[in-house]
């Protein structure tokens, strides 16, 4: 249809600038508090790096503050940029944690009032913000923030990233909803072709689906030595429970949630059922499942599994998941705990190369004990007084000068 005569016609579009954070938090806990006294001034316990936003960062923690001409009066807590960065822009939260039921938490926050003075950024690699006054020593260890001797810290980061969306888009696709398709034709059990045997379980599925995503079931039914007429199979070795797991991944491609493959009722925690799937990912293959056990285990590693861990990781060849293992055992704060565990003496009998490994790890770690994030780092640090002090925020820019302004 031709355009009518003394009509216009406008084309319009629009954009939008949309900036938002990216939230993640990581927990310090700081167990022997009073032992950690009196490393002096500038000394640090740092709490292993996490990852927010696409960048690392890390907690230091100074018992004795970390200016000299402070005499230890205070405590001293700051985030660091822990990963190449060039101006990163990020909001930060610390709450010490009350350990009583009052939850009568210390919190210092500027996730409320961003208005302000806007987030705070973040030079590059080793750039610091925090309180070198964040809480008076002696009132913090007649507080209830000292219990049994811990401390426990949250902190939270909020990296800035800002996107734009515009009339331009064009049409917008959903996420891919073929793990969500396969997991249903499982679960329905509709065209299965053959059946597992695990001890008093039996579990149908699908032989192509299996071969597509297994090498080694690809071999056992279509396989030189293959038989693509098998029916049953019988699985000795794994726990039905694990079994099941393996073939909620295969179908979903995600790692199934405890209830999904225990019910109401777990026969163990969700540590430990990784750590069986792990071997199992390994026994059939399946390198992405392998990979996502490796990540889980890696942070849900503590004092009581990490030598379980390391032994898995060991006979699994895992070298990733055994290098964070080493890194955890060999700091100081967790090595004795690790050490009187059972599972520590469990190692050490059936794999005494691990110890020779954790002694090179420790002896790499005791080298490395001083600051490393960068040479620049006191260059470029960005932090805060203590609130409760009244007094000023107060950061330094590259070239050594201070700038001050009001909080």
């Amino acid at each position: 249809m031709g355009e009518r005569k003394g009509e216009s016609w406008e084309e319009w579009s629009w954009s939008r600038s949309v900036s938002e954070t990216v939230n993640g938090s990581h927990e310090l806990t700081i167990k022997g508090y009073s032992l950690a006294k009196g490393m002096g001034p500038g000394k640090y316990i740092t709490s292993d790096t996490f990852t927010v936003g696409g960048y690392d960062w890390a907690v230091y923690f100074y018992p004795d503050g970390k200016n000299p001409e402070d005499n230890s009066v205070y405590v001293s807590v700051f985030i660091a940029l822990a990963s190449d960065g060039t101006d990163v822009r990020a909001l930060f939260k610390l709450t010490l944690l009350d350990q009583t039921p009052k939850g009568n938490h210390k919190v210092h926050s500027h996730f409320d009032r961003p208005l302000e003075s806007g987030p705070y950024t973040l030079k590059y690699r080793g750039s610091m913000w925090g309180y070198k006054r964040f809480f008076r020593r002696s009132l913090l260890e007649n507080s209830e923030y000292l219990k049994n001797d811990c401390l426990v810290m949250h902190c939270t980061v909020g990296v800035v990233k800002t996107r734009f969306e515009g009339s331009k888009q064009g049409v917008i696709v959903p996420a891919p909803d073929m793990g969500r398709d396969f997991k249903s034709l499982f679960e329905s059990q509709v065209g299965c072709d053959m059946v597992f045997k695990v001890k008093s379980e039996s579990f149908k599925a699908h032989k192509l689906i299996l071969a597509a995503r297994s090498p080694v079931f690809r071999a056992q039914f279509f396989g030189l030595v293959g038989d693509p007429c098998l029916e049953e199979v019988v699985v000795e070795d794994i726990e039905p429970f694990i079994f099941k797991a393996m073939l909620l991944f295969i179908y979903s491609d995600k790692l199934p949630d405890i209830d999904e493959v225990m019910g109401s009722i777990p026969m163990c925690s969700y540590t430990v059922m990784v750590q069986h799937l792990l071997a199992a990912a390994d026994l059939y293959n399946l390198d992405r499942l392998k990979m996502l056990c490796e990540s889980k285990l890696s942070e849900e590693i503590n004092t009581e599994t990490v030598a379980t861990t390391l032994a898995l990781a060991e006979q699994h060849h895992c070298p990733q998941l055994k290098a964070i293992c080493l890194k955890f055992i060999a700091n100081p704060t967790n090595l004795g705990a690790v050490m009187q565990s059972e599972a520590f003496l469990h190692l050490k009998e059936s794999c005494p190369s691990m110890l020779l490994e954790l002694l090179e790890t420790f002896a790499s770690v005791d080298d490395n004990s001083g600051p490393t994030l960068t040479r620049k780092r006191s260059g470029s640090s960005i932090y805060g007084q203590d609130l409760a002090d009244g007094g000023a925020a107060e950061s330094v820019n590259p070239n050594g000068r201070r700038v001050r302004r009001r909080t």
